[in-house]
């Protein structure tokens, strides 16, 4: 059997034990929320919006819809986890392409853990000269000990393993509709 394979079956079982703990309505309900709030600050900036992938994508596109003002729209991609269920080193895999100098940035990422992935896209657009750097999560995990906040939030989840809504679980569940924990 493949490592792939094998993640594949694990990632199986998992689902056959996880709990929904928001239904694709209360996601999209939080979604239009969020949407109303960056409209409020956003409306006459022309912001970039910075998607961070890949598990910013899917919390991106369905922002977008929402949003019925002039923006520009790129991405960069990060990754802290990998295959694995625990973060490790930062690691760059794709800068954006358009200068953030000058620019209004709108970071727009899955999950708010421990802030750390965030702080570090946080500094790295201040560093490239953005005229203010805010974000925006579809999910913040509430925990006390964090890097950074985020400035728009769609759910608050309790301190579980998520996936579901383009977060993942070693690679798999990205597609699935509403936010599951692994039991």
């Amino acid at each position: 059997m493949t490592r792939k394979s094998e993640l594949q079956q694990e990632y199986l079982e998992v689902l056959d034990h996880a709990e929904c703990l928001f239904a694709p309505e209360a996601v999209d309900s939080a979604v239009e929320r969020c949407a109303r709030a960056v409209t409020d600050v956003y409306e006459n900036l022309n912001p970039l919006v910075l998607c961070v992938m890949i598990g910013g994508l899917r919390f991106t596109s369905d922002l977008l819809g929402h949003l019925r003002f002039a923006l520009e729209l790129d991405y960069l991609q990060v990754t802290r986890y990998g295959d694995e269920t625990q973060g490790g080193a930062l690691l760059w895999k794709k800068p954006p392409t358009q200068s953030l100098r000058g620019r209004h940035v709108l970071l727009v990422d899955d999950i708010l853990d421990e802030g750390v992935t965030l702080k570090a896209l946080h500094a790295f657009c201040e560093a490239e000269g953005a005229a203010s750097v805010a974000s925006a999560v579809l999910v913040d995990k509430a925990r006390p000990d964090r890097a950074l906040e985020a400035d728009f939030v769609g759910l608050v989840a309790p301190d579980r393993f998520l996936f579901g809504e383009g977060m993942d679980y070693k690679g798999y569940g990205r597609n699935l509709r509403g936010l599951w924990a692994v039991a």
